[in-house]
């Protein structure tokens, strides 16, 4: 049995009108482009991690989704594709400014380049409710969209999913690096 990673819920903030993403950590991040289309937000910025330079991510309020694909780093070569974090999705907005905030519920959906997916993270949520991290109505919302999410993926795949909640979906920096390279899978 492996240690459970017990901490509270990670909050992360986009300021859209100062282009600017705040991580859990309060790490100011610069933000090159954010989108807001259909009521989601796409957000993508440069990333100073050792595994990834780039990430894109796609903010579903309505659906309680975050999806990211991150750009690896030129020898790191994971079977990843996609990182759907289960979260809470809030906006504020004023007559100049929106901001977005997402509280993350713990629980993940990885999917794989051979078509896998993997469920990550029940035992945190676990021991976050356990813990008072979490409420019991947050911890049913992250079970009941994390059930959604694998019955639409196993019926439809992710993109006819994503197409059937109203969703368009696109990666403008990674579709541009697919078209100069002329890989698909240009991490």
């Amino acid at each position: 049995m492996h240690e459970i990673d017990l901490h509270p819920i990670k909050t992360e903030t986009f300021d859209i009108a100062n282009q600017i993403n705040i991580d859990p950590k309060g790490n100011q991040r610069h933000v090159d482009r954010y989108e807001v289309n259909n009521g989601c937000l796409y957000m993508g910025r440069v990333a100073d991690h050792p595994d990834f330079s780039y990430l894109e991510s796609w903010l579903l309020p309505e659906h309680n989704l975050r999806v990211s694909r991150f750009h690896f780093r030129e020898g790191f070569k994971p079977s990843q594709e996609l990182y759907v974090d289960i979260a809470l999705i809030t906006q504020e907005s004023t007559h100049d400014s929106a901001v977005w905030t997402t509280r993350d519920l713990y629980v993940d959906l990885v999917s794989h380049n051979d078509g896998t997916w993997d469920l990550l993270d029940l035992d945190e949520l676990g021991a976050a409710v356990e813990s008072g991290y979490i409420t019991a109505k947050e911890a049913a919302t992250a079970l009941i969209t994390t059930q959604s999410a694998i019955d639409g993926i196993s019926t439809q795949g992710f993109a006819g999913w994503i197409e059937s909640l109203g969703v368009v979906m696109t990666w403008p920096v990674w579709e541009a690096k697919a078209q100069n390279t002329g890989n698909h899978n240009p991490s």
